[in-house]
């Protein structure tokens, strides 16, 4: 009982910054479910099931309004939360915002909003992918046992074929890994079928690349330690001293992940999972994604009202 008084819950760190471009709106206020749930309410109902305490959004403040009276007010009694913002403008120390900057700085950038806020293991997930329940699971408990080090990391890697849309290209951070840690992450672009359906993407060099279906990918459902701020904010210096004026230059945590590996500063785990990713990239998605969450509900893996819980859960 002592062990289980002393195990501190994670936090989940929930990226709800962007806009969906491709898709055309808020994807985060997009309601998919039989109920008009979102895909975050999937991600909040199962990260509460598997142990998380709280949970903080990164937003942008000019929807601010529209996120509490739509999403957060929802999830009250259930689990804390707590918002902060990402704005392009808020930078470093030394550095100052180009003033034709529009686009915000990525992921990495959108992680160190919440530097002052978060002060336990934490994970951080996108908001409009829906990851499984199996995924929580995993990156709860590894988020729950004690650590002696820093840098001392975790990832859940999904198999990319788990994880196409038949809808157009995507963005993936595809793994390496020796013995169950991480080796090497890139941030692969267009990752698409070709008219063979074989899973493809074009290399640094134009040329055209096979992937294996098997092969592990980051789907941004990363487990951290508060110490990575500190690193993370280290890397984004390293980037904003190379790229603050190249407009569309943005940063992604498998940039960080991938520069601490090769530093030595960190070891990151490969957790793996069976869940099958599924999210809104295009607009052609959202039937599919809305008939497969009513296939969860009718099997009993969600109930009909996700936030109406029994005590204890």
């Amino acid at each position: 009982m002592d062990n289980e008084k002393n195990i501190v819950k994670p936090t989940l760190f929930v990226l709800a910054a962007g806009m969906g471009s491709r898709y055309g709106g808020l994807k985060q206020l997009d309601g998919l479910g039989p109920h008009g749930e979102t895909i975050m309410d999937y991600s909040i109902y199962d990260a509460i099931r598997a142990g998380f305490g709280k949970v903080v959004f990164v937003i942008r403040k000019d929807f601010e309004e529209d996120f509490r009276n739509k999403i957060l007010s929802k999830y009250e009694g259930h689990i804390p939360v707590e918002i902060v913002f990402q704005s392009v403008d808020k930078l470093p120390g030394g550095f100052e915002c180009p003033p034709e900057r529009t686009k915000p700085w990525g992921p990495a950038h959108a992680v160190l909003m919440a530097k002052d806020t978060i002060d336990t293991p934490f994970a951080v997930i996108n908001a409009d992918d829906f990851y499984g329940k199996n995924s929580f699971e995993v990156i709860a408990k590894e988020l729950m046992r004690p650590r002696d080090k820093a840098g001392d990391y975790a990832m859940v890697g999904f198999r990319v074929g788990n994880t196409m849309t038949e809808n157009g290209s995507v963005s993936r951070g595809v793994c390496e890994n020796n013995d169950g840690m991480l080796t090497s992450v890139v941030e692969r672009k267009a990752i698409a079928y070709n008219q063979d359906h074989d899973i493809v993407f074009v290399d640094e060099k134009g040329e055209e690349q096979k992937l294996n279906p098997a092969t592990p990918v980051s789907m941004n459902m990363w487990g951290f330690t508060p110490d990575y701020f500190d690193f993370a904010e280290r890397e984004f210096i390293k980037f904003l001293k190379r790229d603050l004026n190249t407009p569309k230059a943005e940063q992604v945590i498998p940039d960080v992940a991938d520069a601490l590996i090769k530093s030595g500063e960190a070891s990151i785990k490969v957790l793996d999972t069976d869940s099958k990713w599924f999210g809104v990239t295009y607009s052609e998605d959202r039937p599919g994604v809305m008939e497969k969450f009513a296939e969860l509900h009718e099997s009993g893996e969600y109930p009909e009202n996700l936030f109406i819980l029994a005590d204890g859960e």
